[in-house]
């Protein structure tokens, strides 16, 4: 009998397990964050839900912005964009030249894995600083929770990438250049660029290596590395892929781990510390096997979709603003695979594979958002053809701008004036993003009449393009500055840069309350208010 009664038991525990690993489990993180972002989804687009400025602060050094968090000063001051006030996570001690911050990259906590230390479950901040140190900072206090030594001075690292996001990453050094003297007396430069690899939580020492032009050429201009690809660039706007995880397996000389004493080319150290860095241990003597290459105007070139696709231009500048969508498979051009909208702006159009995954592509011009499908040519399996999905358009009401003037005998004359498709005075895209939490597409649309620019963000329903929220963006927009629009979650956030590098930031919050909005709209038109924290000065 207590056989019986157990053995149901069995069974719906086995189906629950077998469920849960089809991602089918009720209770999951996975399935609640889901419903979350769902409900949140409706609360951002509801007409009632209102974005109201909250604050602004101002920096004399760039502004970042990572998942809440607000970094000034270099790194050393961090605020977060959550309160409705601002409120600092912390403040270091101004830094010297020599520990200036070039590059960051935030780490957060991979599901499922076992890490060797608590302070791995929280998300940590990756910098590199002008002197060779990579440095691993609690996102939430600036404290230092690991500390790697890259190189002696005569390597620059300078730039941070992910090659596979969250799980690889990747250090590269800045382009190595002979000085003017040792050029002058003909020594050759035969080191281009160096990359270091890591994994990443926990942090650990894959491998170094050398792009030497004695292997890969001498018009080499950049390289990079994304998604288990080496991709190098050649000053003729030549593209190459090599296979990064084959170039390890063939070309590594000897594994090393961080902190091991190591004995390399008659040096004695440890690995990741002062003065001995890492070692070179990837040595590529020959020619790795080409996957593949392409030519294409300032080496611009994507891949995405599905089936495989690539996206370049042709390598001509008569061509520019002109997109080819070509099989990565046998190069065949798909079928309206020629994208040209035909611009005559001054800013160029740009075209790239949809974030969501969903092998879409998104083509963005000064008036037009063009979201693009692949899909099989019919009755032609072999053959893919480039559609339209859907098209978000500028709001413009005339195109075309007339001047009248009136003659001595009183006769009126109309000249027609043609203006450029990115015309200030004419409602131009300047920022398209998606948002993936939400599923939502955001595009930032300005219009500037004399010295007085107007900008919105509209969130767009990511499937069909409905226009679901509109939120006004109350700062003058100048089209000479750069900018930076955030949208992430309830938080909108905006970065301006301003001549003689004068940095301004405004955080926009969600406010489902109207009669609270109305009210803090009037106040906001009669009261500016100050405040100073932690030496930063703050506007409400």
């Amino acid at each position: 009998a207590a056989g019986g009664r157990a053995a149901p038991r069995a069974h719906n525990v086995c189906c629950l397990l077998a469920r849960r690993a089809r991602g089918f489990y009720a209770r999951d993180a996975g399935v609640a964050l889901r419903k979350n972002m769902g409900l949140l989804r409706k609360l951002v687009c509801q007409e009632s839900t209102k974005f109201k400025k909250v604050w602004t602060t101002h920096s004399a050094s760039p502004i970042a912005y990572e998942r809440g968090r607000i970094y000034l000063d270099n790194y050393q001051c961090c605020i977060s964009s959550i309160a409705q006030e601002p409120r600092i996570l912390y403040q270091k001690p101004k830094r010297s030249k020599s520990e200036k911050i070039e590059d960051a990259l935030l780490l957060e906590c991979p599901l499922g894995e076992m890490l060797p230390n608590p302070s791995d479950y929280k998300s940590s901040l990756i910098v590199l600083t002008v002197q060779n140190w990579l440095l691993r900072l609690s996102a939430d206090s600036g404290e230092v929770l690991e500390k790697i030594y890259l190189a002696g001075s005569s390597c620059k690292f300078r730039y941070l990438s992910w090659d596979t996001p969250q799980e690889v990453m990747v250090v590269k050094s800045a382009q190595n250049k002979l000085p003017a003297a040792a050029r002058q007396v003909s020594i050759q430069q035969s080191v281009l660029f160096h990359l270091a690899v890591f994994q990443v939580l926990p942090l650990s020492f894959i491998g170094m290596l050398e792009i030497n032009k004695k292997i890969f050429g001498n018009s080499v201009t950049d390289v990079a590395v994304s998604n288990g690809i080496l991709i190098v660039m050649y000053s003729m706007g030549l593209v190459r892929l090599y296979n990064f995880q084959a170039i390890f397996e063939q070309f590594m000389e000897q594994p090393f781990d961080l902190g091991c004493e190591f004995n390399w080319n008659g040096q004695v150290g440890v690995v990741g510390k002062y003065p001995f860095g890492l070692p070179c241990n990837i040595k590529i003597t020959d020619t790795p096997p080409l996957l593949f290459e392409a030519s294409s105007l300032e080496n611009a070139f994507q891949i995405g979709g599905y089936p495989w696709h690539y996206i370049i231009t042709p390598n001509k500048k008569k061509h520019k603003g002109v997109f080819y969508i070509c099989s990565l498979k046998d190069n065949a051009l798909a079928k309206n695979g020629i994208q040209d909208m035909k611009c005559c702006s001054l800013e160029p159009d740009w075209i790239y594979f949809h974030p969501d995954m969903s092998g879409r592509i998104i083509h963005v011009g000064p008036n037009l958002i063009k979201i693009l499908k692949l899909k099989e040519v019919e009755n032609n399996t072999d053959q893919m053809e480039i559609s339209e999905d859907f098209i978000i358009v500028a709001n413009r009401e005339n195109c075309v701008n007339s001047s009248v003037t009136v003659t001595a005998s009183g006769r009126v004359v109309k000249k027609r004036v043609n203006l450029l498709d990115d015309d200030p005075e004419q409602e131009t895209f300047k920022i398209v993003d998606y948002e993936d939490e939400l599923d939502l597409l955001s595009t930032v649309a300005v219009t500037q009449i004399g010295a007085d620019g107007r900008a919105h963000l509209d969130l767009h329903c990511n499937e069909h393009g409905i226009l679901l929220k509109s939120i006004p963006l109350l700062e003058s927009w100048d089209v000479t500055y750069s900018h930076e629009v955030y949208f992430d979650r309830d938080i909108v956030l905006h970065i301006e840069q301003k001549p003689n590098r004068r940095f301004s930031c405004y955080v926009y919050q969600m406010v489902c309350d109207t009669a609270k909005e109305d009210e803090c709209s009037r106040r906001e038109k009669t009261e500016r208010v100050f405040c100073k924290k932690g030496g930063r000065i703050f506007e409400y």
